[in-house]
């Protein structure tokens, strides 16, 4: 009778674990497409993705390389001061979005080009998303904000 209470419950820790694995993988293979990672330009340029990759991306938006081509293409480099990043995105621009501010976009990197799906700008002039931030720090960049 002991014999058959062990069986029982060693099958159900078996069952259970066979069965949190396979939720694991299951909640793994659904957020694969999820999982936006964040690089700055100069972890892009040092490290192209590939071209299936979706990523964000984020930095200042150079000054004087905002173009606006024929249609809703918009072309414009990002930098973060040690690398630069030519973008496109078909679309309509936040407001907000300027020369000299920052942005993060979301997209895929090909043929040396980050095509954006989504821009995303400042919405005050103090805010900077923190990614953004952390990598102008790192390359000596950012200027804090003047003010309290």
């Amino acid at each position: 009778m002991k014999s058959l209470k062990k069986k029982r419950r060693v099958q159900v820790i078996a069952i259970a674990a066979v069965a949190l694995v396979m939720a694991t993988a299951l909640i793994g293979y659904g957020m694969r497409d999820g999982i936006n990672f964040f690089r700055s330009p100069t972890q892009v340029m040092a490290e192209p993705p590939s071209e299936t990759e979706i990523f964000r991306i984020g930095g200042l938006v150079e000054e004087g390389s905002l173009k606006r081509g024929q249609g809703e293409v918009i072309h414009f480099n990002v930098t973060d001061g040690g690398a630069v990043v030519p973008v496109t995105y078909k679309g309509v621009l936040p407001d907000l979005f300027e020369e000299n501010q920052g942005m993060v976009g979301t997209g895929s990197y090909r043929d040396g080009v980050f095509e954006a799906s989504e821009i995303l700008a400042k919405h005050d002039e103090d805010y900077m998303p923190k990614e953004v931030v952390d990598a102008l720090k790192e390359q000596g960049v950012y200027k804090e904000a003047d003010g309290s």
